[in-house]
């Protein structure tokens, strides 16, 4: 039976010289450390919506994945920096997850300040420069953020592009992206057929930014006007506004979920094609080009993961190795 014949849907992010794979019951992280070997972490996995079936239906099953991913993404890099940044034998303790959280809340701090607050500053701003006020009643105000928005980021990610260690977890992110489309085309699981596959994926993260940017505009543009008290004009009331929209991104999440699913699973509609094409062309700056030796690791954590929902597409198990490193890594 071909992998694209069991629907089993795999999904995946690219960590520090390694690549994360996650599937309904397993997840993988393979590393490759700097003595060119390879350390892999794998091991069952149970999402909430398993335990609560109704977290499954649509709206509900959107925000808990987002959620999931941001949980386990943690987790993954903080596993891939350990492994790939120390010796074998090296002394050095684990990162804290006191230094994990302050490191994520700083992260989420300038986040929000820079791709919150800051273009939705700017929108008003650019109505007094057309002689106009403009609030979060009008529906432009909600065309200039988005497109601030979409411009900050896509800037950020070009920026990042250049520093070799981020231009590297690109390329992971190139090799997982063709190690999943290997395995939905029914494909061997080796590197001379992963190489042929491209570095685009509908269901890649970059795609669904994109999408909830333009699910927001539309969601904000009906909100806001609902409440006439919640559009006045001020920087107090600016950063309220934008507090409001974090609440929002619940439901766009859940929506844009729903979206990303659809065009996932009718990949040759037209509809599916003109709202999943920026993402496809976002990805040519966060999906890149990986070399073999990059292949290899994401193949190995994939192959992991079918190895745990007991596929025969997974072919081998993991190497002698590799499954020595696993026994060290998780000790």
């Amino acid at each position: 039976m071909k992998p694209a014949e069991t629907h089993l849907a795999v999904g995946g992010q690219a960590v520090l010289e390694g690549v994360m794979m996650r599937s309904p019951h397993a997840l993988a992280i393979a590393v490759r450390r700097p003595d060119g070997s390879v350390v892999l972490k794998d091991e069952p996995y149970e999402s909430l919506a398993d335990r609560y079936p109704l977290l499954k239906r649509p709206v509900l099953r959107g925000p808990l994945i987002l959620i999931e991913a941001m949980v386990t993404g943690v987790k993954a890099l903080t596993f891939s920096a350990q492994a790939a940044l120390q010796e074998e034998e090296t002394d050095e303790p684990p990162l804290g997850w006191g230094s994990i959280g302050l490191t994520l809340g700083g992260a989420f701090l300038l986040a929000f300040l820079f791709f919150g607050f800051l273009p939705h500053w700017l929108s008003a701003q650019a109505g007094r420069l057309a002689g106009t006020i403009l609030t979060p009643a009008d529906l432009s105000f909600h065309l200039i953020d988005g497109i601030i928005k979409t411009s900050f980021i896509l800037l950020y990610i070009w920026g990042i592009s250049f520093f070799p260690d981020i231009r590297r977890v690109f390329q992971y992110h190139g090799a997982e992206h063709k190690s999943i489309c290997t395995f939905e085309a029914g494909q061997p699981l080796e590197v001379e057929y992963a190489r042929r596959h491209p570095t685009a994926h509908p269901r890649c993260g970059t795609s669904f930014i994109l999408v909830v940017l333009l699910v927001s505009i539309f969601i904000f543009a009906v909100f806001f006007p609902l409440f006439p008290g919640l559009t006045k004009t001020g920087l107090a009331n600016n950063f309220l506004q934008v507090v409001i929209k974090v609440g929002l991104m619940f439901p766009i999440a859940a929506v844009s979920y729903e979206i990303i699913r659809w065009g996932g699973k009718h990949g040759d509609s037209l509809v599916a094609r003109v709202l999943l094409w920026p993402g496809l062309a976002t990805q040519r700056l966060t999906a890149l080009e990986p070399d073999d030796s990059q292949l290899e690791v994401a193949l190995e954590a994939l192959k992991a993961v079918l190895v745990r929902e007991k596929l025969p597409e997974a072919g081998a198990e993991p190497s002698l190795v590799t499954a020595a490193a696993c026994a060290q890594c998780q000790n």
